[in-house]
C-alpha cells in the first residue's frame, strides 16, 4: 500500500525499486548515468509512493541554491523593476529564484553587495553597475558566472544592453527635424555608463547636425533632480531638453508647469525609456521605449547557460524605440 504522499522518504523509494539510495538520488536529480531502466523503475516507484525531492536536499546535492541574484542602483527606478519583472519571470520557469539587492545610487556599496550575496546563490547579474570600468572588470571574475546589464561589453562575462546611444541619437534627430537647435542635455549621474552613451550620442549629433547647439546641464535619476534643474535648463536658452530619463523628465514637466512655461510651444521635452507613467504626463512624454522586460529575459537566458555549462553570447545588444508623444512640438520662434 502506497504511503500519504508527503511522508514518503527516500529509503522507501529504493526499497520500493529495489534499488539503492544513491541510485535514487541519481534519478531524482537527473543524472543521466543511471541505466535507463533502472530510472524508469525508479521513476514508477516515486509516482506509486507520492514521492517528491526536497528542494533543499536537491540543492545539497547539486551543489545549488537554485537562487541567483540581482544587484540594482535604485529599486524605485521602474526601468530597474522592469528588468527584474522579466529576469525573474524567465527563472522562475526554469525553477530558479531571484535575490534583489539595492545599492540605493551608492557606488561604494555595490561590489560589497555583489561579492555577500555571491555567496549565498548561484550567480550575480549587475544591473547598470555604477562603479568605473575598471572597479567592474576587476569584480567580476570573483563573481562567476555573472552577467551584466546596460554595460559596454566586458572580457569574459556576457552583457546585455540597450543601445542607448542610437537611441538618444533619435530623440535629438527628432527634436532637430522640428527645427530645434539649441538643445540642452539635462544630464544623469556622473558615474553612470547610461550617461556616457548619452554624452557620446550627444557628440555624434553635433557631427552630424552643423549649426545645432546642446547645452550639458548636471542633473541625476531622479525625479527631484528634474525637478531642480528647471532654472539652470531654461537658463541656457534651449528650446528643446533630452532629460536623462523619465523620471527626471517628469520632474522637469512638473516645474515648468508651476513657472508657466508651455510644453511643447515654449520648450519641447524628452525622456528616455518609456517607464508607464510617460503617456500619462501633462502633456504625454516623448520618449524612447526600451524592452526592460526582454533584457531581463535575456539576462536570465545569458546566466542559465552558463549554469548549465554552456556559452552565453558575450554581448546582446537591443534597440529601444522611438515613442513621439505631444511634449516635444516645433521649436518656439
Amino acid at each position: 500500500m502506497a504511503r500519504t504522499p508527503g511522508r514518503t522518504t527516500i529509503t522507501d523509494v529504493a526499497r520500493q525499486a529495489g534499488v539503492s539510495l544513491s541510485t535514487v538520488s541519481r534519478v531524482m536529480n537527473d543524472n543521466a548515468t543511471v541505466d535507463a531502466e533502472l530510472a524508469e523503475r525508479v521513476r514508477a516507484a516515486a509516482l506509486a509512493l507520492g514521492y517528491t525531492a526536497s528542494p533543499l536536499a536537491r540543492s545539497l546535492v547539486l551543489g545549488r541554491t537554485q537562487t541567483i541574484a540581482v544587484v540594482v542602483p535604485d529599486l524605485e527606478n521602474p526601468t530597474f523593476v522592469g528588468i527584474l519583472r522579466g529576469l525573474s519571470r524567465a527563472a522562475a520557469d526554469d525553477g530558479y529564484h531571484v535575490l534583489i539587492a539595492d545599492s540605493a545610487e551608492q557606488v561604494d556599496e555595490e561590489a560589497v553587495l555583489a561579492t555577500q550575496t555571491r555567496r549565498r546563490t548561484d550567480g550575480v547579474v549587475l544591473c547598470a553597475p555604477r562603479m568605473s570600468d575598471a572597479e567592474l572588470a576587476a569584480l567580476l571574475p570573483t563573481l562567476t558566472p555573472a552577467v551584466v546589464v546596460n554595460r559596454p561589453p566586458q572580457h569574459g562575462t556576457p552583457v546585455v544592453a540597450a543601445d542607448y546611444r542610437t537611441a538618444f541619437g533619435g530623440l535629438i534627430d527628432h527634436l532637430h527635424g522640428l527645427g530645434h537647435r539649441r538643445l540642452a542635455y539635462l544630464a544623469g549621474p556622473p558615474r553612470s555608463a547610461a550617461d556616457a552613451e548619452r554624452r557620446a550620442a550627444v557628440a555624434d549629433a553635433l557631427e552630424r547636425h552643423p549649426g545645432l547647439e546642446i547645452a550639458i546641464v548636471p542633473g541625476g535619476a531622479d525625479f527631484d533632480s528634474g525637478a531642480a534643474a528647471r532654472e539652470a535648463v531654461t537658463a541656457t536658452g534651449a528650446t528643446g531638453v533630452l532629460a536623462f530619463n523619465d523620471l527626471v523628465a517628469m520632474g522637469l514637466l512638473s516645474t515648468l508647469a508651476e513657472a508657466d512655461i508651455r510644453v511643447p510651444a515654449d520648450l519641447s521635452v524628452t525622456g528616455c525609456d518609456d517607464i508607464p507613467f510617460a503617456r500619462y504626463t501633462t502633456p504625454p512624454l516623448t520618449t524612447a521605449a526600451v524592452p526592460t522586460a526582454d533584457l531581463g529575459a535575456r539576462a536570465w537566458a545569458a546566466m542559465r547557460a552558463q549554469l548549465e555549462g554552456g556559452e552565453a553570447d558575450a554581448a546582446v545588444s537591443l534597440e529601444p524605440r522611438l515613442v513621439a508623444r505631444a511634449s516635444t512640438g516645433p521649436a518656439a520662434r
